[in-house]
């Protein structure tokens, strides 16, 4: 049995919990449902929650995925994700909104104005336009609609290289060194955001000194009101794995844990290239085709 106390108190099977007089920072994700766990909202959560941070959530779709791939999509209605949205903003609020598959047009036109009109301050959009294993997560009539829409208000976006070159509407082999990440991250900056984070693990990587081992390298651009004047190499050991489904939901969720706990831009970005280098070194191979990451890596690392 359970119940109130009028100081405050919850009592709960005899012991006396005080309530927190500084709630946890929270993050809403804007996002499809993966059956396998390891990537969409899922893995949004999972971040959050190993970050201290509380997570909520509006699903766009429901897939049914597992390791091998998405073998169905079933989309909600304009209506169903907007009503979350509604929902939990007008009572409990979100420091930071993080957009992962939203799908369709409508949707992101709903998205946009909901979280214009609640005045949400910020914003992370990973623009996924395909699963691990090539799907479509997108409809492309959508891409116009995410360009024009959503990341004029975004805080950050954080495209992968084949995502780069769809919103850039270029040829996809067009990005293929360090140099050519940053002129594209220039260019998506002219699409309105504050930051573009551009990631570069589908490139080879870079050697990282006399040890002759290969790095991982994300580009950080901002806009001249960011003031981040130069760009910023984000470097980290690359791992060879094929377990790494779940990556770019992960660290944009985990970008937008840290910035709702008060780190700026920058520092959220690396914050979160640590996190995610991490928990793909632990990823976990369940089942036939191409495993998850382990978000609970770090703090085991810790422990």
């Amino acid at each position: 049995m359970s119940g109130g106390h009028p100081d405050g108190r919850a009592i709960a099977g005899g012991r006396q919990q005080r309530l927190r007089s500084d709630p946890h920072p929270r993050v809403l994700t804007i996002a499809g449902s993966d059956s396998g766990g390891g990537a969409g909202i899922q893995a949004d959560l999972k971040t959050c929650q190993e970050l201290g941070v509380f997570g909520m959530t509006a699903l766009t779709a429901v897939t049914a995925q597992n390791s091998l791939g998405v073998q169905a999509i079933f989309p909600l209605s304009v209506e169903a994700v907007e009503t979350q949205l509604i929902s939990v903003l007008d009572d409990m609020g979100a420091d930071v909104v993080k957009t992962g598959m939203l799908l369709e047009s409508a949707i992101i036109r709903i998205v946009a104005k909901t979280l214009e009109d609640r005045g949400i301050a910020q914003l992370v959009v990973d623009p996924v336009l395909y699963a691990k294993d090539g799907s479509a997560l997108f409809r492309r009539e959508a891409i116009e609609s995410l360009k024009s829409e959503l990341l004029p208000i975004a805080s950050i976006v954080t495209p992968n290289i084949p995502e780069a070159c769809e919103l850039l509407e270029l040829p996809a082999d067009t990005i293929r060194t360090t140099a050519d990440m940053i002129d594209a991250a220039r260019s998506l900056l002219l699409l309105g955001p504050q930051y573009v984070l551009l990631k570069g693990g589908h490139l080879p990587g870079e050697s990282s000194g006399s040890s002759g081992s290969s790095d991982a390298i994300d580009v950080l651009v901002g806009s001249p009101a960011s003031g981040l004047h130069e760009h910023l190499l984000l470097r980290s050991p690359r791992i060879i794995t094929r377990h790494t489904h779940g990556t770019g939901c992960t660290l944009a969720s985990a970008i937008a844990a840290f910035l709702a706990q008060g780190h700026t831009v920058p520092a959220a970005a690396g914050k979160a290239k640590r996190f995610v280098t991490a928990a793909i070194a632990e990823a976990v191979p369940h089942g036939r085709g191409i495993g998850s990451l382990w978000h609970a890596a770090q703090r085991q690392m810790i422990e």
